[in-house]
């Protein structure tokens, strides 16, 4: 991403977050609130950017008594608010490992393939999974997982949105963070406009402006061409989740948006900053 908009985009969020009195930190310097400030942007990034993560439950079948961490893979999407959501079947071993304990960790990893394995950065977000039945949701996480929507109704797979109470952030080496859950979610009070227009606003950009995403993914957020074509899943006070073939990808806003025509002023600078990249 842009620096000068990255950094815009965090000093906004530090702002969202004091007013919202969700802030942590507000005994400590101002270096330790500058801090948990990247931690809490760069951990939310993570969560939005993923598609897949480590599920750790609570083993509970005969063989493993006493109950001992088992962990898997998952494909993930996330709410409105940010919060992950699974698509689950019951006849997994995790989900039956939730129906008995559902406090569980879900690991999103960051790291890339080369150098350091390390050195970038991973959340894990601990709370518990419940069950959904939210249409919202569950259109969230199909246009995340297209592939999804052919077994989404079969009998035996639920939704599971993670209730967040807390998570543990790591960015390499000295950057560690605690963070509260709350600090993690978007609040969507202020955006009932927003949150009504997001089908039709995904719909449009994705059949009339698919030239305008790729321009965000290459020009702003440093994605190849050879990763299009690119498709938004999801748009939220924050931000956009935007898909590639084999990745997706988190722009957020320079400024928070409720309404849908904050969104499209928005969008118009956000074409005309990509475009000064050249």
């Amino acid at each position: 991403m842009d620096r000068e908009l990255k950094k815009n985009t965090r000093n906004d969020l530090k702002r969202s977050f004091a007013q919202a009195g969700t802030y942590g930190l507000k005994n400590r310097s101002e270096e330790e609130r500058v801090a948990y400030d990247e931690a809490v942007f760069s951990a939310k990034s993570l969560i939005r950017s993923g598609l897949k993560a480590a599920l750790a439950t609570f083993d509970l079948t005969p063989e493993s008594a006493p109950a001992t961490p088992y962990a898997s893979l998952v494909t993930t999407a996330t709410t409105l608010e940010g919060a992950p959501v699974l698509l689950i079947s019951s006849l997994a071993r995790h989900t039956k490992n939730i129906t008995a304990n559902p406090r569980v960790s879900l690991l999103f990893d960051g790291t890339g393939p080369s150098g350091d394995l390390l050195a970038g950065g991973r959340v894990t977000v601990i709370g518990s999974l419940k069950p959904t039945k939210d249409p919202v949701i569950e259109h969230r996480f199909i246009n995340r997982h297209r592939q999804s929507e052919g077994y989404a109704s079969f009998p035996d797979f639920s939704f599971y949105e993670q209730e967040v109470e807390s998570a543990h952030f790591i960015g390499g080496f000295g950057r560690i963070h605690d963070i509260d859950g709350p600090d993690l979610l978007v609040r969507l009070e202020d955006a009932q406009d927003l949150i009504a227009a997001e089908p039709g606003i995904i719909a449009h950009m994705n059949n009339e402006h698919t030239d305008t995403l790729a321009l965000f993914a290459t020009r702003l957020l440093g994605a190849s061409e050879q990763d299009g074509p690119w498709a938004m899943s999801g748009i939220d006070p924050e931000g956009i989740d935007i898909l590639g073939r084999m990745k997706a990808l988190r722009l957020v806003f320079p400024s928070r948006v409720s309404k849908p025509e904050e969104a499209q002023s928005i969008f118009k600078d956000l074409v005309t900053k990509a475009r000064e990249q050249d």
